[in-house]
C-alpha cells in the first residue's frame, strides 16, 4: 500500500492514517450517507452470503460489515475482518461486541488466511490505496474457495461533481490531489482486475454518491489550504472558491457527489 496521506479528506479512509479520531468520525459519516447505505445493501445481496458461510471484509475499518457479515454466516459461520491498522482493529472488536466476529492485522497483498478458505470476499473503497491492486485481487483468488464469491467497491475520483465554484481554481486543487493518490481511478478498474485474475464477472451496480454540506466543507477547506501552501493556488482564489461554497450552501445551491462502483464475481 502507499504510505502517501495526501488529502485527508480524499483519504478518509486510507489505513495507518495518522487522525485516528478524524477517520472514525468521517466514516461513520459517510456509512450514514443514502448512497453509501444503498451500494451496500445491493452488495450484501450480490454477494448472496449463506449460513455456515466463512465470509472476509479486506479493509475492515470500523467492522460494521463485519457485523453485518456475521449475522448472514450465523453461528456455523466465520465473518473475518482483515485491516492493517492495529487501533482500527481494537475499535471494531470493541464495537462488534458479542457478535461473532473475527479481526486480524494483515496486508491487502499477504492476507492472514490459507488457500481455498474462504466462501465470500468484500472489499471497500481499499482499491484507491494500492499501489499494486493485481496483487491484492491475486490473493483474494488464492484465499477463496471454488465457486467463491468476490464484491469489489470502490470510487472513481474522475468523476467527482464539484458546484458551486471556480472550474479553473477547482481543477488545478484536482489535478493535485491525483498526483497523491497511486489509484485514484480505481471504480473503472476492478472489472478488468478481476478478469485478468481468472474470476467471471457477474454483475456491476454503481452508485453517485451524494455528500452533505457538513461533511464537505472541512475537506474544501484542507484542500484550499493545502493549495496556497504550496503554491497551487493564491489566497485571493482560495478564498474566492470558500466564498462561492458558502454562499452556495446557505442558498441551498450545493452539490458534491463521487460516483462508486461495484463489481461481483465468482471464481471456477
Amino acid at each position: 500500500m502507499s504510505e502517501e496521506h495526501g488529502v485527508p479528506s480524499f483519504h478518509i479512509d486510507q489505513v495507518h492514517h495518522p487522525e485516528q479520531d478524524l477517520i472514525v468520525g468521517v466514516l461513520d459519516d459517510q456509512a450514514r450517507l443514502p448512497g453509501v447505505v444503498r451500494m451496500r445493501q445491493w452488495a450484501r445481496d450480490a454477494l448472496a452470503v449463506l449460513p455456515g458461510d466463512t465470509a472476509l471484509d479486506l479493509g475492515s475499518g470500523t467492522g460494521s460489515e463485519v457485523v453485518e457479515l456475521a449475522r448472514l454466516v450465523g453461528e456455523r459461520g466465520r465473518a473475518v475482518g482483515v485491516d492493517p491498522n492495529p487501533a482500527m482493529l481494537s475499535l471494531a472488536q470493541e464495537r462488534a461486541g458479542e457478535v461473532k466476529t473475527e479481526f486480524v492485522e494483515g496486508s491487502a497483498y499477504a492476507l492472514p488466511l490459507p488457500d481455498a478458505s474462504v466462501d465470500a470476499v468484500r472489499c471497500e473503497r481499499v482499491y484507491q490505496h494500492l499501489d499494486d491492486p493485481a496483487k491484492a485481487t491475486a490473493e483474494i483468488a488464492r484465499v477463496l474457495r471454488p465457486g467463491g464469491r468476490v464484491v469489489l467497491i470502490d470510487s472513481d475520483w474522475a468523476t467527482a461533481v464539484y458546484h458551486p465554484g471556480d472550474p479553473e481554481i477547482i481543477g488545478k486543487l484536482t489535478q493535485r490531489m491525483a498526483s497523491t493518490s497511486p489509484n485514484r481511478n480505481s471504480g473503472r478498474q476492478l472489472r478488468g482486475l478481476l478478469a485478468g485474475a481468472g474470476f467471471v464477472v457477474d454483475d456491476i451496480g454503481s452508485e453517485a454518491v451524494i455528500w452533505e454540506p457538513d461533511m464537505v466543507l472541512p475537506m474544501y477547506t484542507m484542500i484550499t489550504e493545502r493549495g496556497v501552501a504550496e503554491g497551487i493556488i493564491t489566497e485571493a482564489q482560495r478564498d474566492a472558491l470558500i466564498a462561492d461554497i458558502d454562499r452556495g450552501v446557505a442558498a441551498g445551491d450545493y452539490h458534491f457527489s463521487v460516483t462508486m462502483f461495484a463489481v461481483v464475481a465468482h471464481k471456477p
